[in-house]
């Protein structure tokens, strides 16, 4: 699935960013009047192959769930249970994501792939989905798609193996293929994970080459000691592992989250079907990396939701050569900057869809 996936990842057609920046200068306004939307509303024709591309919509957003071998060197003052407890949450439409998502008129779907603790809704955590597949921005929708329970602890051992990181990067693309046949017209990422910027700081260096400081954030908030403590970690993960940016399936592996996995592929999906994926923070760009890594076009399909307040995502975005659509000093995941950025997305489309040409509209042009 991952070879073939891979293979259909074509690069962003010229000939229809050609023709979005032509339909520009020919709109009632100032050329380049509308800044960064307009090269975005152009990168999107360019995914789509067509002027103007499809309006983003309807969304979903994926939220994938996992947990951290590495909370147990302490990296995170939050219990382990609450990432259970937040798929609950999740569920009963009670968190930050949900409201955002009601208000953009987003579907969510929860996907579970490494949970260590049995989630209430499902005690048995048999592989399954709850509730079909459906864009219905009023129900939170379930899946159960667990590789493992939580990944090793990646200071002592690889947090996955090859196997488990190729199981977890393939649920992402059976998301995004789920997802898209549904309808949906652009892909939020979403995450949830206690400890997991712990290892999106290890990816983050492991793709940039920069320092394991400059990788790390304070996640939900540590103290000074926790975050020096954290960042020494970090810097210990990769002396044990040195992995390999040359070879993404080995470094989601070695120190990587499941999480992070099945998110790198529901982006390698969503471009494989040339669909937008509007990325959310440090956890979502440290799959980005891994994405970019396996076919470097997925990023042509990859829009930056916002600036996380993780130094980390800074360097990601750097690196991948995107620009985030909003900066609001967000550090939350689970999807919330993705969304906020959602009506920008749309509004640069609409554009190119809605607003007259000066010859149309008989207005003279300088």
């Amino acid at each position: 699935m991952l070879e073939t996936t891979i293979a259909a990842i074509r690069p962003a057609d010229e000939a229809a960013m050609a023709a979005a920046r032509e339909l520009h200068g020919r709109l009632t306004k100032p050329a380049g009047s509308l800044g960064a939307l307009e090269e975005l509303s152009v990168r999107l024709a360019g995914l789509a192959g067509a002027c103007p591309p499809p309006l983003p919509e309807p969304a979903a957003v994926a939220i994938f769930a996992g947990d951290h071998g590495v909370h147990a060197q302490g990296v995170s003052p939050w219990p382990q249970e609450v990432t259970a407890q937040m798929i609950a949450n999740f569920l009963a439409g009670g968190a930050v994501v949900n409201a955002f998502a009601r208000q953009a008129g987003a579907s969510v779907t929860v996907v579970d792939v490494g949970v260590a603790t049995p989630l209430p809704t499902d005690p048995v955590a048999e592989p399954a989905v709850v509730g079909p597949a459906v864009l219905d921005p009023a129900v939170p929708r379930l899946v159960v798609a667990s590789v493992r329970r939580g990944t090793r602890d990646l200071t002592v051992t690889a947090a996955l193996t090859r196997d488990e990181a190729l199981a977890a990067v393939q649920t992402g693309i059976r998301i995004a293929d789920e997802l898209i046949d549904a309808g949906a017209g652009i892909l939020l990422t979403g995450d949830m994970g206690i400890g997991n910027t712990t290892p999106a700081a290890v990816l983050i260096a492991a793709f940039t080459g920069v320092d394991a400081l400059d990788a790390t954030g304070r996640g939900t908030g540590v103290d000074d000691p926790t975050y020096a403590h954290k960042v020494a970690v970090v810097r210990a993960a990769l002396a044990r592992h040195t992995p390999d940016p040359a070879d993404p399936l080995g470094v989601l592996a070695a120190v990587g989250g499941l999480e992070h996995a099945a998110l790198a592929g529901l982006i390698l999906g969503a471009a494989a079907r040339r669909t937008p994926v509007l990325l959310d923070g440090v956890i979502a760009v440290s799959a980005a990396l891994a994405a970019a890594a396996f076919a470097p076009g997925a990023v042509s399909a990859m829009v930056a939701g916002h600036r996380s307040a993780e130094p980390g995502a800074t360097a990601a975005l750097r690196h991948l050569g995107l620009d985030p659509l909003i900066d609001l000093g967000l550090r939350l995941g689970e999807g919330t900057g993705a969304l906020l950025a959602l009506p920008v997305v749309t509004g640069a489309v609409r554009v190119l869809h809605e607003v007259a040409t000066f010859d149309s509209a008989g207005v003279a042009e300088k």
